[in-house]
């Protein structure tokens, strides 16, 4: 049996089978997505989704799905699912399901009277093209396949209209055919590895409906366009590869190509397996750039995403290279002190006090574990002299240096910490002043800076930092820390101290560098594991407080309203897991994996073999948010990396 296998009898009840995702990706940008029964409940869902830099580089939905239907002595079973207004599915697919094994890719069987039909599908390692093969496994008698694609043509935050612009001709491709549907958009290949029938029939499917789009509070119904299908019959044990791409190919060599691609995929056969290729799945490499997506499916390139995910989904894989390419990447993208938040380019807002700082513990963790300090001082000592010089002399959005060292900043409407919701032209979790977890990111860069400027750089300018290191070292504890409460202010605005108990304060007790003293360190610990700690990772906000929201459902407005009010995120468990072996060493490490074994379930939950973005801070802690999130699955990584140095240290 496989790790992740789902039989019968959860693929036909709807109630589990739709609120299980799958999802694949290549390493330029594109992905797939849609539930295990290939019924779409998102109009993020869909088969090709790719990248459109002649519209507007964003990702857009070129094939919603392909409906295959089998064909013997005349009658037609057909294996597609659709949901339409009234709650009615048609056809209805999944009951001819009989399992799915996701191995090192997904193979989904289907059993329609003597007939086994099986569907394997993967996505090629750097071009915009999904590779799917069709197997009869068992037959007694001919059989036919038609298959039947549904097309959308459209920004993946949107949704498709039937109208008259639409151009509804093909044109052929190589041993298949091809649709344009709009100017501007890369035409869609359909190119098979035998001969097939196509059968032009272009029209219009209406109303197909995205249930997970109307709980979000959103528009839901889509029109499909159908431009026929294709036909083709296969014996017992034949197969027959479709190359679903952007770009016209010689079909002759699929049959190779998809069982080369296949071959370099990671088998998940246990927990570790499954995040090791879920980690993969994020690499972006684009144009001579690489990237971390943050989230699919809706997430882009986000700066502080990227460098609290980069050390679990390269570092903590062995994947020095990746790192480095991901760094340089994002190196180039400093504008003054500051990285881009959202987007690339001219599309980036640099509205994050935070990603900078983040910046420093991402170059950090890869100085520490490839040893090569010099080289790491070499490529970016010069970008974090920016940073600080920029943080100490001023920034947008009111970021500053005090006479004491510490760091403030924020403007009204905006939210430039992680916890960054912001609804109806106000932040949720405003945060204006000092951050508690700011300053102690502040402190480590400064001290991280030092440490390699010591060793490699010019002593002039050693000396007004080392002042400002001890500066801070006196004042965040007096500003902070509250002896008789036994934590951390969460943020301190001139007079004002909020002292919400909220996770900011753990990273005073797990980064490399810490403000505090080892005593204050097992204070947020306790105080950490008390009110947030849950098993699938901290709670934004203690549920002692009256604005603690412990479910995340609901429109817009009130999901961002619970998103840092309560929720839980899986990511700042890692940094929980390092606070409490820096503090307990060795016996702590059968708590932690304890912790990492409750994780384990995820992979059978909401995005099937990842972690979620978020889950409900009230048990039984429901996944929500998106369906696999960069820093979920790096920081787990990160956590079991941590575990096994602990274990050898002696």
């Amino acid at each position: 049996m496989s790790y992740l296998e789902f039989d019968k009898t959860k693929l036909i009840n709807l109630s589990f089978s739709l609120n299980q995702e799958l999802l694949r990706s290549n390493r330029s940008g594109s992905y797939s997505s849609t539930t295990l029964i290939f019924c779409n409940t998102r109009k993020y869902h869909g088969l090709l989704v790719t990248p459109q830099p002649m519209i507007d580089d964003e990702l857009h939905v070129l094939v919603s799905g392909i409906d295959p239907t089998i064909i013997q002595h005349d009658a037609e079973f057909h294996l597609g699912i659709h949901r339409y207004p009234g709650g009615k599915y048609s056809p209805k697919g999944h009951k001819y399901m009989r399992e799915i094994i996701i191995d090192s890719i997904p193979k989904i069987v289907y059993r329609v009277g003597g007939v086994v039909f099986s569907i394997e599908s993967l996505f090629a390692s750097s071009a915009d093209r999904m590779l799917i093969k069709y197997t009869v496994e068992e037959c007694n008698s001919p059989t036919t396949i038609r298959l039947q694609p549904f097309l959308a043509f459209r920004q993946r935050h949107r949704l498709s209209k039937a109208n008259n612009f639409i151009d509804k001709t093909f044109k052929p491709s190589n041993n298949g055919v091809n649709f344009k549907l709009y100017q501007g958009y890369t035409p869609v290949h359909f190119q098979f590895s035998k001969n097939t029938e196509y059968v032009h029939t272009p029209d219009w499917y209406y109303n197909i409906e995205y249930e997970k789009e109307r709980n979000r509070g959103y528009d839901f119904m889509e029109d499909l366009f159908v431009p026929g299908f294709f036909e083709f019959g296969l014996k017992k044990g034949e197969s027959i590869i479709l190359s679903l791409g952007t770009d016209e190919i010689n079909p002759a060599g699929l049959s190779r190509m998809f069982n080369k691609e296949k071959e370099l995929r990671k088998k998940r056969f246990d927990f570790k397996s499954s995040l090791e290729n879920a980690a993969d799945q994020f690499i972006q490499r684009r144009d001579g750039k690489t990237d971390i997506i943050a989230g699919y499916p809706w997430f882009g390139v986000w700066g502080r995403d990227t460098f609290i995910s980069l050390p679990g989904l390269t570092l903590s894989t062995g994947r020095f290279d990746i790192a480095k390419a991901v760094l340089d990447t994002m190196s180039k993208r400093l504008n003054g002190p500051l990285f881009p938040n959202v987007g690339t380019d001219s599309q980036a807002a640099f509205n994050s006090i935070d990603a900078p700082l983040w910046y420093f513990w991402a170059v950090q963790q890869y100085a520490y574990e490839t040893g090569n300090l010099e080289a790491v001082w070499k490529s970016y000592g010069s970008k974090m002299l920016a940073i600080l010089e920029g943080y100490k002399n001023g920034a947008e959005y009111n970021i500053k240096m005090h006479e004491n060292g510490l760091i403030s900043g924020g403007i009204q409407g905006k939210a430039l910490t992680w916890m960054d919701a912001v609804t109806e032209g106000k932040a949720v979790t405003p945060r204006i002043g000092m951050p508690v977890e700011i300053n102690v990111l502040w402190f480590n860069a400064i001290s991280f800076y030092l440490e390699l400027a010591e060793k490699y750089g010019k002593q002039k300018t050693l000396t007004a930092w080392k002042e400002i290191l001890e500066k801070i070292s006196k004042s965040f504890t007096e500003t902070f820390w509250d002896e008789n409460k036994g934590y951390l202010a969460d943020y301190v605005d001139g007079e004002y101290k909020n002292w919400d108990i909220r996770p900011n304060m753990i990273f005073a007790a797990s980064l490399p560098y810490s403000p505090v003293s080892d005593y204050i360190k097992a204070a947020i610990v306790n105080k950490v594991k008390e009110e947030l700690l849950t098993v699938r990772g901290l709670r934004t906000l203690s549920p002692s407080n009256p604005e603690y929201k412990g479910v995340y459902e609901g429109d817009q407005s009130t999901r961002d309203k619970a998103y840092h009010q309560g929720t839980v995120w899986p990511w700042l468990f890692g940094h929980y897991a390092e606070a409490y072996l820096k503090i307990r060493k060795k016996s702590g490490i059968h708590k932690m994996e304890w912790y990492l074994e409750q994780f384990e379930q995820t992979m059978y939950e909401h995005g099937i073999g990842t972690i979620s973005e978020i889950f409900d801070g009230d048990p039984p802690h429901t996944p929500r948010g998106a369906i696999s999130q960069a820093w979920s699955v790096g920081e787990i990584l990160r956590v079991m990396s941590i575990i096994e140095k602990v274990k050898s240290e002696k």
